[in-house]
């Protein structure tokens, strides 16, 4: 398996990438929650290369980025832990987060730390996998249903808007698969050679990422899902 996941530097995914079944659905959901819901001054928890930046500067009137370590970019305005931001309570109308909370072992506290620095009323967008294979190790801790989502999150004093799957299961099954057969390109054998020889240079890829999202339109069941995306207001 690959021992890390890319960090994102932009929005652009080109449909050859082996992750773009995962980042259709994610990006295209976080779009929504950001349009409908991100106001004023935001936080970007675990913002690393502040790859949705173009998206919510044009909604906000400010933002500001914090992660545990300065991204490649060196663009992350405070480094502290998620589940203790060195920020004063309710400095934040919007706090949003993607693909952070299962680095962080401390999940609940770091829920309560992003209703801390929340104004009432404010709103926490936040993406999180549920299917996914370990990267960014040794610091993968968790994965999370849904049902397991709205416990923590009203533990916390929010109210649930929705909770999205990313994808459903036609979706994770191919993504899965893909994530697998990349996953032997490292080894030099001549499975691996001829594996590779189909799913780049005859775009298997490609293919795959194309059937998989229209099958999954089609016959949609969010049984087994790649990621969630939930909206909560702070009560």
């Amino acid at each position: 398996m690959r021992q890390t996941m890319p960090r994102l530097k932009g929005i652009s995914v080109k449909k050859k990438n082996p992750d773009y079944i995962h980042l259709y659905f994610l990006m295209k959901d976080i779009k929504y929650a950001l349009d409908n819901y991100a106001k004023k001054r935001l936080l970007d928890l675990g913002c690393g290369n502040k790859p949705y930046k173009e998206w919510y500067e044009k909604l906000t009137d400010s933002s500001t980025g914090c992660d545990a370590v300065q991204g490649s970019e060196n663009i992350v305005d405070t480094i502290c832990l998620a589940s203790a931001l060195a920020y004063e309570d309710a400095s934040f109308d919007t706090v949003f987060s993607t693909q952070v909370l299962e680095h962080v072992f401390e999940q609940q506290q770091m829920i309560d730390e992003a209703s801390r620095v929340l104004k009432p009323g404010g709103c926490l967008i936040l993406s999180v996998p549920f299917t996914w294979e370990l990267h960014e190790e040794p610091y993968d801790f968790f994965r999370i249903t849904k049902h397991g989502i709205k416990e923590m999150f009203e533990r916390s004093g929010f109210e649930i808007v929705y909770i999205k799957a990313n994808g459903g299961k036609w979706a994770a099954m191919f993504q899965m698969m893909i994530n697998t057969v990349y996953s032997t390109f490292k080894y030099k054998t001549i499975k691996s050679k001829i594996l590779k020889i189909i799913f780049l240079e005859l775009k298997l890829t490609w293919l795959i990422n194309q059937f998989a999202i229209w099958l999954d339109k089609r016959h949609f069941d969010d049984v087994w899902t790649i990621n969630y995306l939930t909206v909560a207001k702070k009560k």
